[in-house]
């Protein structure tokens, strides 16, 4: 028997339903946007420039915890550091209600994916974040959560080995190498102490960016976390290690002008790796119900994928040996 997932009801007419009974016009063109956790949609507006719609995955925050989101994306604005803060309502209301959905809207912000193929626009991305990390460190979460080892890496790993798509002849081989990965990764944390936690973007790569003429601007942060600030560069380095260190240096050339860096945070690099690679694959085996999901990522229930994510595991376990950058 087929049980319908939320969002199976979440039809075109119920959003602009939802956006009319909170006082926008809308004038019929709705577009859906590349959103798997939430559902995003723009939305246009009679007379007036189109708006981004989100509707969150129900169950997964509290209101607490997606109003602090706000605030926060507020907190920057008022800073003047360049991320898309929601809209309120003429109570200042900035999240909303429709039957089960909570939503949020949002002014449209085009833009591009960055290159950061350059030194100046490392530079520049470097700037950016040591503002936005110099806003986040004033003040601290109280409901959202903070990057943890047990809920990104033994949490995920329990996920996978007690589900239904890890095939049997792999368990063992799975079994034993995350556990030895997160022995290590405990051991690369509390090598690191003491690190200085803040509040974070937590997701912070190319596809959670924009960029304009005028520079690089934030358009997501719903999974804004409290952790390192290492959590919100370290996604922004690519290539072999030489120069994932050179870009490294230049994202931290403009970084030092708003904010001090402890270098000795770059031995994080590989164990955050680690537990974002254990982490999103948890995160499709949880979301599988999900329609959007096995239309996304049907490769996730073939015994390849796996075959070649225990192999990608394998290789984080050889860079967690090698010195940091």
């Amino acid at each position: 028997m087929h049980v319908a997932h939320p969002y199976e009801t979440l039809t075109p007419d119920r959003i602009l339903q939802a956006l009319e009974a909170w006082g926008w016009a809308c004038d019929g063109r709705l577009l859906a946007l590349n959103s798997y956790e939430n559902r995003v949609y723009q939305a246009g507006i009679e007379d007036g420039e189109p708006v981004i719609v989100k509707f969150y995955r129900p169950e997964r925050w509290s209101d607490e915890a997606i109003l602090e989101e706000h605030a926060f994306a507020h907190e920057l604005a008022q800073q003047e550091v360049p991320v898309v803060a929601p809209l309120t309502d003429e109570r200042g209301n900035s999240l909303m209600r429709h039957g089960e959905f909570r939503f949020a809207v949002f002014p449209r912000r085009g833009g591009r994916w960055p290159d950061l193929d350059t030194r100046e626009q490392r530079q520049h991305m470097g700037r950016f974040l040591g503002r936005l990390h110099a806003v986040a460190s004033v003040h601290d979460f109280e409901h959202r959560p903070r990057l943890d080892i047990e809920r990104l890496g033994e949490c995920s790993r329990q996920t996978i080995l007690q589900g239904r798509f890890l095939p049997d002849y792999l368990r063992d081989a799975y079994d034993s190498l995350t556990r030895e990965l997160l022995d290590t990764v405990r051991e690369r944390f509390e090598a690191a102490a003491p690190q200085g936690e803040i509040r974070l973007h937590g997701d912070c790569h190319k596809g959670n960016i924009l960029w304009r003429d005028t520079g690089p601007h934030f358009v997501d942060l719903d999974d804004a976390i409290t952790g390192p600030p290492i959590q919100d560069l370290w996604m922004l380095l690519d290539g072999d290690r030489e120069n994932m260190r050179r870009q490294l240096d230049q994202l931290l050339e403009g970084y030092i002008l708003f904010r001090d860096f402890d270098p000795g945070s770059t031995t994080l690099i590989e164990p955050l790796r680690t537990l974002r690679i254990l982490h999103h694959s948890a995160w499709i085996a949880r979301r599988w119900d999900d329609p959007a999901f096995p239309a996304a990522f049907p490769w996730f229930a073939a015994p390849r994928y796996w075959e070649e994510h225990i192999l990608s595991l394998r290789e984080q376990q050889s860079a967690l040996q090698e010195p940091p950058l």
